[in-house]
């Protein structure tokens, strides 16, 4: 009988032991994970693609017809305003001028003499020494005599410009980019001008960037931006927002806004027709408190099995389980809730967020430089580790072209980093 009771004593014990083992191995290693609230900048951008032109370029051709005779500019070649860039034949035109000088001095002698003989007519007529039809064919014929005298006049005016039309002048100062003629070529002058040189300024141009129509809405005119072309893959350069078009272009169903963006090209390194990866960057601010995004979807929760001593918080009745899920996107000056580490203990403060780059969300009320905010729970025998509001970043977020300057001092995303982890283990 004791050897039955010893039995069940030590099958009694087993069970509790498995029961205690059971028990043990049920528990969490549960850690909360916070960040510290910190000052950085935050930026909100949109990207395009579109193609470098010249501000200015002009197609020059000619306004009279002849044959090239001299070509004083070719492909690359800077030219100045009123340089002479070629010259057509100037026989044909020549003469034509002289034949126009002959005309007008014929019809100037003419003119004199019919003039001289309507004052002498006009005299006699008035006292009624000569007819009425003498007078009115004197009259005529000075009539007629003055109206070829202002023909020949303008007739003259006309082959004196052709015969400077004969010298091509450059409009602008730029650099030739095109030449389509010859020397020996015949250019004709005719209701479509042929085109001899385009002449373009490249010191200053502008990419024409196609902006998609979710975008359009948050691109103004001034407006920072940089983009980068293929020929030059180290370099990054910048531009302003000159002007948005209002007219859309469709592609393939795809509806896009043509955006100019004005840059400096004093080097001459950009040229036209490059490809352009553009940035343009919507909103900027500085200096202003900052957090990840990921902190407004947390929620507390407990954990009856964890290890260690989680923070406690208060209303774990009020907190609706359907909100562990993303909430709405967040609007500019939104109220939101947060959960603050103080003293071991969770609590809930209420803020007013700003501007948000998808990352990082602006922090305008509520929060003070230094907080540590709950940003989620880990489970796991992974270290716990705090992050700042400024580790938080995308890989697909375009870079702000201080972004370079500040790699050396203080993110541009984010706060002060710092501070240990809430909770234990």
């Amino acid at each position: 009988m004791k050897r039955k009771g010893s039995i069940l004593l030590r099958i009694a014990t087993g069970i509790m032991l498995i029961a205690a083992c059971a028990s043990c191995a049920k528990k969490e290693n549960v850690s909360l994970e916070t960040v510290t609230i910190g000052t950085g900048e935050i930026t909100e951008s949109v990207t395009a693609t579109g193609t470098l032109e010249s501000e200015t370029s002009v197609d020059v051709g000619t306004q009279v017809t002849g044959i090239i005779s001299k070509l004083y500019a070719d492909y690359n070649s800077r030219v100045s305003k009123g340089q002479v860039i070629a010259e057509i034949d100037k026989t044909t035109l020549e003469s034509e001028l002289k034949s126009a000088n002959s005309t007008l001095e014929s019809a100037k002698f003419t003119y004199d003499y019919t003039r001289k003989n309507y004052e002498r007519d006009y005299a006699l007529h008035k006292k009624q020494l000569i007819s009425d039809y003498d007078f009115e064919t004197t009259r005529k014929d000075y009539d007629v005599a003055k109206a070829a005298y202002e023909k020949s006049q303008a007739d003259r005016v006309k082959a004196a410009k052709n015969l400077s039309y004969a010298e091509i002048y450059s409009p602008i100062d730029g650099i030739v980019v095109a030449r389509d003629v010859e020397v020996g070529q015949t250019v004709v002058s005719n209701m479509s001008v042929a085109t001899m040189f385009t002449i373009a300024d490249l010191d200053h141009m502008h990419v024409v960037a196609n902006v998609d129509e979710a975008d359009i809405g948050e691109v103004k005119v001034g407006q920072q931006a940089t983009f980068t072309v293929d020929a030059y893959t180290n370099d990054t350069f910048t531009g302003v927002v000159k002007q948005v078009r209002i007219n859309p272009t469709t592609t393939s169903n795809v509806v896009t806004y043509q955006v100019l963006i004005s840059t400096d090209n004093s080097e001459h390194k950009l040229i036209p027709g490059l490809t352009a990866n553009i940035t343009i960057i919507t909103k900027d601010v500085n200096n202003v408190l900052t957090m990840p995004l990921k902190v407004l979807r947390f929620i507390p929760q407990k954990f009856d099995n964890a290890k260690g001593n989680l923070p406690s918080f208060d209303a774990i009745a009020d907190v609706d389980k359907s909100k562990l899920k993303d909430p709405a996107i967040p609007t500019e000056n939104m109220h939101r809730g947060v959960y603050v580490l103080r003293d071991n203990k969770l609590v809930k403060t209420d803020i007013v967020i700003g501007t948000d780059n998808g990352v990082n969300v602006e922090v305008k009320s509520g929060l003070k430089k230094g907080d540590k905010v709950a940003l989620q729970y880990n489970t796991g025998d992974a270290a716990q580790t705090d992050n700042s509001s400024s580790d938080s970043s995308s890989p697909f977020m375009p870079k702000h072209p201080s972004d370079d300057k500040n790699k050396k001092g203080s993110s541009s995303n984010g706060g002060n980093s710092g501070g240990a982890s809430g909770g234990g283990k």
